[in-house]
């Protein structure tokens, strides 16, 4: 795939399915990319490696993940990352930007999927940045990053909501949560909004519903609305919903 225009933030859903790949979708998984800097992945499902080669993309070329909470389908993929990298003969450094425990939560994943492998030598550093919520900023290479406390409610919290701002283009994503006030600090003033609409009304714990975002829609002050994460319920109501659908393969470009 070509590299995003001067002045552009390219926006590619490499996944943008749910934990259970309903309609077909892979795992959550969203390269940006300012033009004349590396790219970075909001959340780094299971099959992200799969996801990030079907588009074209290369996974060596990553230099950060921005991890929204440690469930598979958000977090699974990042031990293939790095895995990927030793065996490809990566230099270039990788950072795993997330909540806190996301030191822990890396060398567990990857004990557990590859026993000894987070220990193993490598020829790039992996850095972790834990991301204080709150909104309180970390700066990664191009990338400012804030993130929010949302309510996913389950255990292996906590969860976060993910504002980033680079090249003078603000993306900010929902992760998994049900509605809470703080998404209307991740979608303020966006250039894109990413949210999550797991389901069309039904009432599900800890998940946003497409009903969810209609009634709040006036507290989504982002210039753009973009859906992701849909179960077979939600695929289902496609041709009604009353904004944008991400699907496999979708790229976004954005301009300051």
């Amino acid at each position: 795939m070509t590299a995003p225009g001067a002045g552009t933030v390219r926006v590619t859903f490499a996944g943008s399915g749910d934990a259970f790949g309903s309609g077909g979708r892979l795992q959550a998984c969203i390269h940006v990319q300012a033009a004349g800097s590396p790219p970075v992945l909001l959340d780094c499902g299971a099959t992200s490696l799969v996801a990030l080669k079907r588009q074209g993309l290369d996974p060596g070329d990553v230099a950060a993940v921005f991890v929204s909470h440690r469930h598979v389908d958000h977090f699974g993929g990042v031990p293939h990352l790095i895995l990927d990298g030793q065996f490809t003969r990566r230099t270039a450094p990788l950072t795993v930007v997330g909540p806190p425990g996301t030191t822990g939560w890396l060398t567990e994943a990857m004990e557990i999927m590859f026993p000894g492998s987070s220990t193993a030598r490598r020829r790039f550093p992996v850095e972790v940045v834990e991301l204080r919520p709150g909104g309180h900023p970390a700066v990664v290479g191009v990338v400012s990053a804030r993130g929010w406390e949302v309510n996913h409610g389950m255990a292996g919290g906590p969860f976060l909501g993910l504002r980033l701002e680079l090249a003078g283009v603000v993306i900010g994503y929902t992760g998994d949560t049900a509605w809470t006030d703080s998404l209307a600090d991740v979608a303020a003033g966006t250039d894109l909004f990413i949210a999550e609409s797991y389901f069309w009304d039904k009432a599900v714990p800890f998940h946003l519903r497409h009903a969810d975002l209609v009634a709040h829609r006036h507290e989504l002050t982002g210039k753009r609305v973009v859906l992701t994460h849909m179960s077979t319920d939600m695929l289902a109501h496609a041709d009604e919903a009353a904004f944008e659908l991400a699907h496999d393969g979708l790229r976004v470009d954005l301009k300051a």
